[in-house]
């Protein structure tokens, strides 16, 4: 899922309960429940490298525990950072001056010591009357992490839990990797609080500690309903797609991608042997709407370019990624993000490299101009690599 939903999902969770068994849960869990996609960071490397890290190693099962234990060393780092700001505040004496000349201002005031000292009182003091429980705390990190591969499991473009001991990638493919949905739970769940934290105010009633734990629960059961919902829609979709014939040939694979907010539009994909063809189902209606002219596509040729294109680092990574890639021969096409190689045009060719999963109709027909995680390769006299553009951004 996209970030928000993470760092969101990890606030809830600590505001669900954990933040009343130790203090700074609601942080760890937010910190855990997004610290995953640090893989991002292997952007910088070049899109083809981002492609092959992320979702690697940080969004296993075995980097959980040591996650958790990032999180817990930086929460444990801020917290002796405050306890040294605050133990430096407390060597202010505790009252305030009581005279207008300044030998009178050497000497605290009786009446106004207590005071003095009240409010000069360690804001560390005050904000940290909950006690850290450093078990109850690694156990929130570790529940938070957790929820980062559930989430991300549920859409389709999947995850590796047990890299790299078990390379294939698992994938729900139920809900969209940005759910709508989700952010009107959530905003209900931090919204409502603080709603009704005004109008207490207003009436004069006292302030409650741990509010907003109901609503926190609310939205993490809705997410949990919603998710159940949508894959028992999921399996409906592909059980229309079975009983339906709207390919010419024998169907030997199939799959349905889902569309965000509407839990009943599925994106479909069949394979048969000479051909894809795409679909788009109604489970509301039980309907399936494929137009042959305009919905298949012919398995391309394995020319020489595309074979030497399929051992460059971009075909390498994307065949072990895309379980619905599709490589295909543009001939002479120039493409967004880098020019061409400076050779007669009988001498390079372009090489497409797109995922049908990711062929949604609001995209267009033309998936590989406006669909998303498409590569291309430039192969030089069929044999060579000389460029790798992905979405616009080079691989150097």
């Amino acid at each position: 899922m996209e970030p928000v939903t993470h760092f969101l999902t990890g606030a809830c969770l600590g505001r669900a309960g954990f933040n009343r068994k130790t203090a700074y849960a609601t942080l760890a869990a937010v910190l855990a429940a997004e610290a995953a996609d640090l893989d991002i960071l292997w952007g910088f490397a070049g899109p083809v490298e981002e492609l092959k890290h992320h979702r690697g190693i940080t969004h296993t099962i075995w980097a959980v525990p040591v996650i958790a234990g990032a999180v817990l060393g930086a929460v444990w780092m801020l917290h002796r950072l405050r306890q040294v700001h605050d133990e430096t505040a407390d060597m202010i004496p505790p009252y305030v001056f009581a005279g207008a000349d300044e030998k009178d201002a050497m000497e605290p005031s009786p009446a106004s010591a207590p005071l003095a000292a009240a409010a000069l009182e360690s804001p560390y003091r005050r904000r940290q009357r909950q006690r850290i429980h450093w078990g109850w705390l690694y156990a929130t990190a570790c529940v938070a992490a957790l929820t980062h591969l559930a989430l991300d499991w549920t859409n389709n473009y999947g995850v590796r839990p047990f890299f790299p001991l078990n390379s294939r990638w698992y994938a729900g493919s139920f809900m969209f990797i940005a759910e709508p949905v989700l952010w009107v739970l959530f905003f209900l769940a931090f919204f409502m609080p603080w709603v009704l934290g005004l109008a207490d105010r207003e009436i004069g009633a006292r302030k409650q500690p741990f509010r907003g734990r109901a609503w926190a629960i609310f939205a993490l059961a809705g997410m949990v309903v919603l998710g159940c919902w949508r894959w028992a829609e999921h399996a409906h979709a592909l059980a229309t797609l079975q009983n339906t014939q709207i390919a010419s040939e024998p169907v030997t694979r199939m799959a349905a991608e889902p569309y965000p907010v509407n839990p009943f539009r599925w994106h479909a994909v069949v394979e048969t042997p000479g051909f894809y063809q795409t679909a788009e189902i109604d489970t509301w209606a039980g309907s399936i709407d494929s137009d042959p002219r305009r919905d298949v596509m012919y398995k391309p040729a394995d020319t020489p370019a595309v074979e030497a294109a399929k051992r460059t680092l971009l075909g390498r990574v994307y065949l072990d990624w895309g379980t619905w890639a599709v490589v295909r021969d543009l001939g002479q096409e120039p493409v967004r993000g880098l020019d061409p190689p400076p050779l007669p045009p009988n001498r390079w060719t372009t090489v497409e490299f797109l995922d049908l999963r990711f062929d949604y109709s609001f995209m267009g027909r033309q998936p590989s101009r406006r669909a998303p995680l498409v590569g291309w390769v430039y192969i030089v006299d069929g044999r060579d690599g000389a460029g790798e553009v992905m979405d616009g951004r080079v691989q150097r």
